[in-house]
């Protein structure tokens, strides 16, 4: 990685992503962390499925019993209150001079054994236009190498959206990943319960496996789109305002350009992407 930068707006668009230390407090985190708990029980004792992935309690795969909770704030007024978040709104104004648009939640469980994300970009399936999505990805608890804390490739948002190549299925529980273009390097990021790591749409990240045997990488995440938006995958509908009004915007039909490595360089070709199930 290069030198630090000195502010956020310089770590923005030099890396793609920056950490706002204690963002929340402790016991912010550990109030979300019951609350997610929860809701996740209720809503199983209720119907047995409600995530987009569903749940198979007696399966050996550690995900099967803790699913991703995906738009949780479309019923959920815990839920909601994180992405409206004053506090988010003004992290990213400082990076990018802008109020953006609020577009999804999720909780990740990842519980011991769990296996991580293969790499990825998440504007291949958010499909913002103009400008892009970004996450604010907010650690419930100690996010380390053991537990799989999440992986960022620094500078790799200034690539177009890469294709999708196969990925491992014994490390990820999705099935395709992204190339890493040579010269840029995986690294990973320690967090902290309360720290927010904000990062850009197009920046390459995953994660791997829970290796413990005890602990939880839980993960509380809003996803945003640039406040030029004119353009959305259906799935992120509707999008919101940080006072809680509808934008009105296009849906994104369809999929786009993304790029194929071919001896280091990057030839454009048209791609379908799964806008609706998109797992990131």
């Amino acid at each position: 990685m290069n030198s630090a930068p000195s502010t956020t707006h310089e770590a923005w668009l030099q890396d793609g992503f920056f950490v706002a230390r204690a963002l929340f407090s402790p016991e912010e985190c550990t109030r979300y962390g019951a609350h997610f708990e929860a809701l996740n029980q209720h809503l199983l004792a209720e119907n047995g499925q409600w995530t987009m992935d569903g749940i198979d309690p007696a399966s050996n795969d550690p995900l099967a019993k803790y699913p991703r909770m995906v738009q949780p704030h479309r019923f959920d007024a815990v839920s909601l209150d994180f992405l409206l978040d004053p506090r988010i709104r003004d992290e990213f104004r400082a990076a990018l001079g802008e109020e953006p648009y609020c577009a999804q939640t999720m909780l990740y469980f990842k519980p011991p054994g769990a296996r991580g994300q293969a790499l990825h970009q998440d504007n291949m399936y958010l499909r913002v236009a103009p400008g892009a999505c970004m996450a604010a990805w907010l650690a419930l608890d100690r996010c380390d190498t053991e537990n799989g804390c999440l992986q960022v490739v620094p500078g790799s948002h200034h690539l177009p959206l890469l294709c999708n190549i196969e990925a491992d299925l014994d490390r990820s529980f999705t099935g395709v990943t992204v190339p890493i273009p040579e010269g840029l390097v995986v690294v990973d990021v320690i967090l902290e319960p309360g720290d927010v790591l904000f990062f850009h749409g197009n920046l390459i990240h995953g994660s791997e496996r829970n290796t413990t045997s005890d602990r939880f990488r839980r993960s509380l995440i809003g996803h945003y789109a640039t406040g030029d938006a004119q353009r959305i995958a259906q799935f992120y509908h509707p999008l919101l305002r940080f006072d809680g009004s509808v934008v009105d915007v296009e849906i994104a039909e369809g999929g786009g350009p993304c790029g194929i490595l071919e001896d280091g360089n990057i030839r454009m070709v048209d791609h379908v992407a799964d806008t609706a199930s998109a797992p990131h």
